[in-house]
């Protein structure tokens, strides 16, 4: 079942959002380090909240820039996975960051794409991560590498 199905299942239940968030963590333990937080997801747009705390710091007192690269990862990931027909699979392959400002408070990583993926090869997703000011901390270009599923 894919991200998105799943995500509208959820979203039917009580504590749904949360849930899934959770899941997150537990079909991908390295994103679950971030605690995300789902906050918009439909077909090819996505948007991820994360929380500014101590495990997501530098040694300046900012968001890592490597909590920055997965959280826009997952974003991307999430909002492909939502974009591409069912036949298709996707496999990050390369990422180009920018660090626009430095990242503190609430965070929240925005990714939309337009219409439906149908073919093979590889797809660049953009996307930003913005603080709660609305200015732009973060961006990124994800290059996925799209192909078919196994029959």
């Amino acid at each position: 079942m894919s991200f998105i199905k799943q995500y509208q299942s959820y979203k039917k239940r009580p504590f749904g959002n949360y849930l899934f968030n959770k899941g997150i963590g537990l079909s991908a333990p390295f994103f679950g380090k971030l605690k995300p937080d789902v906050s918009h997801y439909t077909e090819g747009h996505c948007e991820v909240k994360m929380k500014d705390r101590w495990g997501v710091r530098n040694h300046i007192g900012t968001v890592n820039a490597g909590a920055l690269c997965s959280l826009a990862e997952l974003t991307g990931g999430l909002t492909i996975d939502s974009a591409i027909d069912p036949g298709l699979r996707w496999l990050p392959s390369g990422m180009t960051v920018a660090y626009i400002k430095k990242a503190k408070g609430t965070l929240t990583c925005k990714c939309k794409l337009d219409g439906t993926i149908t073919e093979t090869g590889d797809t660049v997703v953009p996307l930003a991560i913005v603080d709660t000011s609305g200015d732009t901390v973060f961006t990124a270009e994800i290059s996925f590498y799209v192909s078919r599923r196994p029959t």
